[in-house]
């Protein structure tokens, strides 16, 4: 598919900001996304309309900022989320993530709890997915997985957007979709990251994914699932970090199984990694650093 030009990515930019917009203003000017006070309509307007300028963003905080001190590990989280993962794994990868420092492990909603006893004495934040795979379960459905997730010990989201009414261009439900898991997280201190699965969207679908997840107030947007019918690629990175700017975290999952990999999806511009294979990149850097 042709990468999307300057100009082009522009104007899909402005016309679903000004979609966004219109339905915010046709409820009110109300958007429940965990925010303090009500927003207006123009103040989405100030804070959505130079999304591509690097540094001009609405979000106030260093989720999307690189680290500085060479430790690869701080971006990782260290994942297993499939099916059979069985209580002994899930043991050995809270292990791992402590022994590396890896900042979170990312587990299935049932092993939360368990992680959240194994890392207590720890740094290790435990990360959860919600809406997972498919993003297809109801918004109601999602609010409940996630507030019983982070009543279990999760400090972090991932949830999967709702891909099919995004391709039907029903962006409010989109955006309310996501918003209500962003006051759910937002309301305990967690925070929210956006499954897009880019590998099922067009250029211009993947743009308003991000932009309408900046706009719901969740603090990352994330290339994939893994169980989709791709994985994270630079290109995706790349537009991704373009549209939400340097305010929002990036995380790639999917297919990322070593160092060089890592190291093209940072250079992209994600803030955040997502890997089972999170050791064999870390000792494909050829760190120096003491675990």
């Amino acid at each position: 598919m042709r990468p999307l030009d300057e100009k082009t990515l522009e104007s899909i930019i402005e016309q679903i900001t000004h979609e966004v917009l219109l339905a915010v203003e046709a409820r009110g000017g109300v958007l429940d996304s965990g925010t303090s006070s009500a927003l207006k309509p123009a103040d989405y307007l100030t804070h959505v309309k130079p999304v591509v300028g690097a540094g001009a963003d609405r979000i106030a905080s260093t989720l999307g900022a690189r680290p500085t001190d060479g430790s690869l590990s701080h971006m990782i989280d260290h994942t297993i989320l499939k099916a059979a993962a069985s209580q002994s794994e899930i043991a050995q990868l809270c292990y791992e993530a402590k022994k590396y420092n890896f900042i979170s492990v990312c587990v299935n909603p049932s092993n939360v709890s368990l992680c959240s006893d194994l890392l207590k004495d720890s740094s290790v934040l435990v990360c959860t997915v919600v809406g997972f795979p498919l993003g297809a379960t109801s918004t109601d459905a999602k609010v409940f997985e996630t507030q019983k997730a982070i009543r279990d010990g999760a400090k972090e989201v991932d949830m999967v957007i709702n891909i099919g009414a995004l391709k039907s261009r029903e962006y409010e439900t989109v955006l309310n979709d996501i918003a209500s898991i962003a006051s759910a997280c937002h309301a305990d201190g967690a925070i929210l990251k956006v499954i897009i699965e880019a590998a099922l969207l067009t250029d211009e679908e993947k743009v308003i994914a991000c932009q309408l997840s900046k706009v719901a107030g969740a603090d990352f947007v994330k290339t994939s699932t893994g169980f989709g019918p791709g994985g994270a690629t630079a290109e995706d990175v790349a537009l991704m970090r373009r549209v939400v700017g340097w305010g929002m975290g990036v995380k790639a999952a999917g297919g990322i199984r070593s160092y060089d990999d890592a190291q093209k999806m940072i250079a992209a511009g994600a803030s955040r990694i997502g890997a089972s294979a999170s050791i064999k990149i870390i000792q494909g850097s050829g760190s120096s650093e003491s675990y």
